[in-house]
């Protein structure tokens, strides 16, 4: 049989089998790939409780707070929660969500550190904790971050969320607009500083997003990090009230609140040996128990916790076949790199779980997600990441065929 000849029969068998393997083939039950070793996903000890009416017990590590949580930054997972969706208010927490507009508002070009922003009659009429400002007095906007982060002012708040958004309604907006964005889906803002106001909620898991989103502008650890300073020409001392940036170690923010609605409330940030731990306090009864509750959770994340790097993991992946595709297979790929939280010493028990489809119905194309990748530890998965179809392959037609054959034939 001439080269010619054969090419034609390959490609009209082709394609009639493609075309009726297409038509009477269903979509495939998934199966996992995995090592002999595999085990099982089990469910986390949180569902297990939750599924038995449980509550984690609030006394765990002995915390006083009505809520709290500790998340790794890096990662966004949470370690330990008492209560972590409970809405309550923040008091000047607030001012995470206000400085990370602040910071993104910087990061886009829409303000510098030099502009000269003026005081508004409303940003001067602000209670509480504030630096005094005048209706007209003007600062820059380095200035202003350094009162409302160390002092903690409203004033402050109120005159850099009006000089980015116009108005402080419009920056109250944008808070709300942002929250949504993160998934903060227990919080909403009545205003930038965290006066109490009816409706002025967020919760512990919410506070706790917003700060590891706050910590990825590294810019803002140059405020957060500060003890004591001055303004107006040394006029004006601030002094921190976070009292763990000076006695805790690798303490590096972020902001803590009082009003008499929230109680004493603190998120607090460290960092050791490349990772950073967020401990999230609301509702202590005084300022020494925030403290207190913040250290414990933080000792408890960095005795328990370490980074662990996976870029190197060697995961073998399997070529799917594609049904009523012009190609019979496809490759796949995952991009799987950068670190997961494993508990201390655990990192090399680690297993990579892949679950494919027996095969995927054309078309595919470069790039299309069809399976997952699952790091599991302990029956717990602790990352999850797309097996990515890695070239095309376009569905079964007659003009798609007979485009092929014609290529087969001028190739010979």
């Amino acid at each position: 049989m001439s080269e010619k000849s054969y090419l034609i029969r390959k490609v009209i068998a082709f394609t009639l089998a493609a075309t009726l393997f297409a038509a009477s083939a269903g979509i495939h039950a998934k199966k996992a790939y995995a090592a002999p070793e595999q085990t099982k996903q089990t469910q986390t000890a949180s569902e297990q409780t939750e599924k038995n009416g449980q509550k984690q017990p609030a006394d765990s590590l002995g915390l006083t707070a009505k809520a709290a949580v500790l998340m790794n930054a890096e990662t966004g997972k949470i370690v330990y929660s008492v209560n972590e969706n409970q809405q309550l208010p923040e008091a000047s927490i607030t001012k995470i969500m206000t400085m990370l507009l602040v910071f993104e508002a910087l990061d886009a070009g829409k303000i510098t550190m030099e502009d000269t922003v003026t005081c508004s009659e409303y940003a001067a009429s602000m209670g509480g904790s504030q630096i005094w400002l005048e209706p007209g007095e003007t600062m820059t906007v380095n200035e202003l971050i350094k009162a409302a982060l160390v002092g903690s002012a409203n004033d402050a708040c109120v005159a850099l969320g009006e000089h980015i958004a116009g108005s402080n309604e419009a920056f109250v907006s944008m808070m709300n607009a942002r929250a949504e964005e993160l998934g903060m889906t227990d919080t909403f803002y009545c205003n930038c500083t965290g006066l109490d106001a009816d409706g002025h909620v967020t919760s512990a898991r919410d506070i706790a997003i917003a700060s590891a989103e706050l910590l990825r502008h590294e810019k803002v650890l140059d405020y957060t990090g500060i003890w004591m300073d001055t303004l107006r020409d040394g006029k004006l001392q601030l002094t921190n009230t976070n009292k763990l940036i000076k006695h805790y170690n690798g303490a590096i923010g972020l902001k803590t609140g009082t009003t008499s609605k929230a109680g004493c409330c603190i998120s607090a940030a460290a960092r050791r040996d490349g990772m950073t731990m967020i401990a999230v306090i609301l509702g202590a009864p005084d300022s020494k128990s925030r403290f207190a509750d913040a250290r414990k959770l933080l000792d408890y994340g960095f005795a328990k916790c370490e980074l662990t790097d996976i870029s190197d993991m060697e995961i073998e992946l399997p070529d799917i076949p594609v049904v009523g595709g012009m190609e019979r297979t496809v490759g796949t790929y995952a991009d799987i790199s950068g670190f997961v939280l494993a508990e201390k010493g655990k990192g090399k028990e680690i297993k990579a779980v892949v679950e494919l489809p027996e095969s995927v119905e054309a078309p595919v194309e470069v790039g299309q997600p069809i399976g997952v990748v699952r790091l599991v530890l302990d029956g717990e998965t602790i990352g999850e990441y797309d097996v990515c179809a890695d070239r095309t392959s376009e569905k079964v037609t007659f003009s798609a065929a007979f485009h092929e054959l014609l290529r087969g034939l001028i190739a010979h």
